[in-house]
C-alpha cells in the first residue's frame, strides 16, 4: 500500500522539474524518477497522468510562493514597506536557486496557451486560481492598513502582475536588479495613496 509520503514526493519533484524545465519539457517518467516512484504510484495517485500532477504541482507551488508573501507582507506593518519586503524575499530565493526557480505557475500557465479552441486549459484554470489567492493576500494586507476595497483590489493585482514580471526578468538577465526596482516602486505607488 502507497503512503501520502509517496504522493507527496511525486507532487514536489513534479513541482520542481516544473519550474525548472517548464510543462512540455516535464515527462511523466522523469517526474516518477525524480520522486523515486514507480510509475504505477504516479498514475496510481494521479490516473489523469501528467496533467493531473501538473496541476497537483501548480497547487503546492501556489501554497509556497503564497507563504513567502504571507512571511513578507507579516513581516512588516506599513504595507509600502511590506510589499517592498515581497520583491527582496523574491530575489533573495531566486538568486540563492542559481536563477534556476522562477514562477512555475506563470511558465506552466503561457506553455498551455491555445491548446484548446478558447478554453482555458485544466493548468491555466489552476494558474488562474494562483494568481487570484495572490493577490487576495495582498489585498488583505492593504485592507488591514486601511486602504478602500476598491483600490486594495487594484493594487494587490498591479503587485503581483509587477512582482512575476521582474521576476522573469530578474531569472532571464541573472541579476536581481529589476525586482529590487520594481518593490522600490510599488512600495512608492502603494506609499501614495496615504
Amino acid at each position: 500500500m502507497q503512503t501520502s509520503s509517496t504522493r507527496d514526493r511525486i507532487v514536489v519533484a513534479a513541482a520542481r522539474l516544473l519550474q525548472r524545465q517548464g510543462y512540455t519539457g516535464t515527462g511523466i517518467k522523469q517526474i516518477s524518477k525524480e520522486a523515486e516512484a514507480t510509475l504505477g504510484s504516479v498514475y496510481h495517485f494521479f490516473p489523469g497522468g501528467k496533467e493531473a500532477v501538473a496541476i497537483a504541482a501548480l497547487r503546492h507551488s501556489c501554497e509556497e510562493f503564497a507563504q513567502l508573501l504571507r512571511t513578507a507582507l507579516d513581516g512588516e506593518d506599513d504595507p509600502a514597506k511590506a510589499v517592498e519586503a515581497c520583491a527582496v524575499l523574491l530575489a533573495t530565493e531566486l538568486r540563492a536557486s542559481g536563477w534556476r526557480d522562477g514562477c512555475p505557475v506563470t511558465a506552466a500557465a503561457l506553455e498551455t496557451l491555445g491548446e484548446e479552441d478558447g478554453e482555458r486549459t485544466a493548468i491555466q484554470e489552476a494558474s488562474a486560481a494562483a494568481f487570484a489567492e495572490w493577490e487576495a493576500l495582498v489585498s488583505a494586507k492593504l485592507l488591514a492598513s486601511g486602504f478602500g476595497a476598491a483600490d486594495a483590489a487594484e493594487l494587490a493585482t498591479t503587485v503581483i502582475c509587477t512582482l512575476e514580471g521582474a521576476e522573469v526578468t530578474a531569472q532571464v538577465n541573472r541579476d536581481e536588479r529589476a525586482l529590487l526596482l520594481a518593490g522600490r516602486h510599488l512600495a512608492r505607488l502603494v506609499g501614495s495613496y496615504r
